[in-house]
């Protein structure tokens, strides 16, 4: 039998660069844009990333804050379900209606009340669900 031989490189392995500030506040008003167009209440906004009501409503009006790295992640995860919908569905309407739709892969509920959780394990849940529907690359 072959000896398998071991292949040895000088590259560090892959770690992405940190989400900056001014990435994080970008995504952030994506997300409001993202929040209209699935009919997201405020409060359920804030619920996705785990503000306070009043701090969402001040951010919301533009007086962005410090968004700690648990924020950038939940940006980052609705960044990615949003993608995932956009590779999914032609029709971007679809993808939009789809985030409230019952489904069973989440026991007969839609995907927003999986991520009104409130964890953010709900989003990765809904992005890896996703990511598996549209082939992940």
């Amino acid at each position: 039998m072959a000896a398998l031989t071991q292949i040895q490189t000088d590259a560090p392995p892959f770690s992405p660069a940190p989400i900056s500030d001014a990435e994080a506040a970008a995504m952030f008003r994506a997300a409001l844009n993202l929040f209209r167009l699935w009919g997201v209440t405020d409060e359920q906004a804030a619920t996705l990333l785990d503000l306070p009501r009043r701090t969402f409503a001040r951010w919301k009006a533009g007086e962005i804050g410090r968004i700690g790295r648990d924020g950038k992640a939940r940006l980052s995860n609705l960044m990615g379900i949003h993608k995932a919908l956009r590779i999914i569905f032609r029709e971007a309407p679809r993808g939009y209606g789809w985030i409230k739709r019952p489904n069973a892969a989440f026991g007969g509920r839609s995907a927003l009340d999986v991520m009104l959780g409130g964890e953010i394990t709900d989003l990765m849940r809904v992005r890896r669900y996703l990511d598996a529907e549209r082939g992940a690359w």
